[in-house]
């Protein structure tokens, strides 16, 4: 029985950080493709601008910040607490 918890409920090894890694990778690539992508909209309908647009673009950007800031942190923890 001890066997069984610790295989499906025990502490994960260091191999399992890499999950925070790839997150933190993939979201750091969001962050730039949001970035590029709203910087060209705003270059081409610069006349269209309003309060509403740059306001959505800010609060996208930060959230896709915090997801990649939070997965590095996670990932930084997870190493630190393995080594």
């Amino acid at each position: 029985m001890s066997n069984f918890m610790d295989t499906y409920f025990g502490p994960l090894n260091k191999d399992s950080c890499v999950y925070f890694f790839i997150l933190s990778f993939i979201f750091f690539i969001l962050l730039f493709f949001a970035l590029s992508l709203h910087i060209f909209f705003y270059f081409k309908n610069f006349k269209q601008l309003n309060l509403s647009n740059i306001m959505n673009t800010i609060i996208i950007i930060f959230n896709i910040f915090i997801v990649y800031f939070v997965n590095r942190l996670l990932y930084t923890m997870c190493n630190k607490s393995l080594a």
